[in-house]
């Protein structure tokens, strides 16, 4: 979803990247706020205290050159970080949870292509669910600022791979407190909070690593989806979870750094895999069809069944 904003965003703000080869066209259609039934609010009412700017949807629209289209929803300015439950089938369900990051620059959340789509598939396959609406960096609240906002933000790091300036400390926070409701409500779920996980993807997948930077112990998520994060090496924690790491080759974002941050999981000790695929971009999801990378999901499951973190709900 990410590579289609970003190119939207050039063709909004054509001076701030270099001129995109005719190809998609890309819009923005508002859209009312979906019905919040269902989600859960991390925190009490009125803490944390809600922006002044009201939370934005909308719908990312592509029509490409060979007649087919893509839509999804995303999000911004996040008032209220919330959870979602997306529950398994009784009879198939294994006692595992995965929290699930949506990516977006920390701009705004991809909320169905990294989002409930992924939700749906895990529980489909008997992992409970639960979709993160964490808190972003705040974004104008028209569709074209927000547009050239994507494009100032975006650029450099298509330049580079540099994500230094791309951060927001209170998206790990919400995180942590995610994973500490679904281990204190693990009962009436039917989900092992020895066995609650996390997958996110490009921005969510940061998300998720400083989750499992800055958590201590069992706060932690107990394993991690890490899919087409920054891929340079980090220091490894004691007692880190084990990963699980997908990345497209031709990612023009983190396809040429090389494996550093894998490279730090094995020499650590620490569980770890890693799937790098020829093609599919930056923002694949579930997967990019006409690409392997449509297998991630397929594999991130076996992966969790070889770690001992898919059983039967108790």
């Amino acid at each position: 979803m990410w590579k289609h904003l970003l190119a939207a965003a050039a063709l909004l703000a054509p001076t701030m990247l270099a001129a995109q080869p005719a190809g998609p066209r890309f819009r923005l259609e508002r859209i009312a706020p979906p019905s919040s039934a269902g989600a859960i609010p991390l925190y009490p009412a009125g803490s944390p205290p809600k922006p002044q700017a009201a939370e934005n949807w909308d719908t990312l629209i592509g029509d490409f050159p060979d007649g087919t289209h893509m839509s999804g929803r995303i999000v911004r300015n996040v008032s209220e970080p919330t959870i979602t439950p997306v529950l398994p089938d009784p009879a198939k369900a294994t006692g595992a949870a995965v929290l699930v990051a949506p990516g977006g620059a920390f701009l705004s959340l991809s909320m169905d292509s990294e989002g409930f789509q992924i939700a749906h598939w895990l529980a489909d396959h008997g992992v409970a669910a639960f979709v993160l609406k964490y808190r972003l960096n705040p974004t104008p609240t028209d569709d074209q600022a927000f547009m050239r906002v994507v494009a100032e933000r975006m650029a450099p790091v298509a330049a580079t791979g540099e994500v230094a300036d791309i951060s927001e400390p209170r998206a790990p926070q919400d995180a942590l407190r995610a994973l500490a409701l679904l281990r204190s409500r693990a009962a009436g779920w039917r989900i092992d909070p020895a066995r609650v996980g996390m997958i996110g993807f490009s921005a969510g997948a940061m998300t998720t690593l400083q989750a499992v930077l800055t958590g201590s112990g069992a706060d932690r998520p107990a394993f991690f989806g890490y899919i087409y994060g920054p891929m340079r090496a980090i220091a490894v924690p004691a007692g880190a979870p084990p990963m699980f790491a997908a990345l497209a080759l031709d990612d023009p974002l983190f396809g040429r750094q090389g494996f550093g941050i894998v490279e730090a999981w094995h020499k650590a000790g620490v569980p770890v895999e890693l799937h790098a695929y020829t093609h599919g971009d930056h923002g694949f999801g579930m997967g990019r069809p006409g690409t392997t990378t449509t297998l991630v999901l397929d594999e991130f499951r076996l992966w969790l069944a070889t770690q001992g973190f898919l059983g039967k709900a108790k």
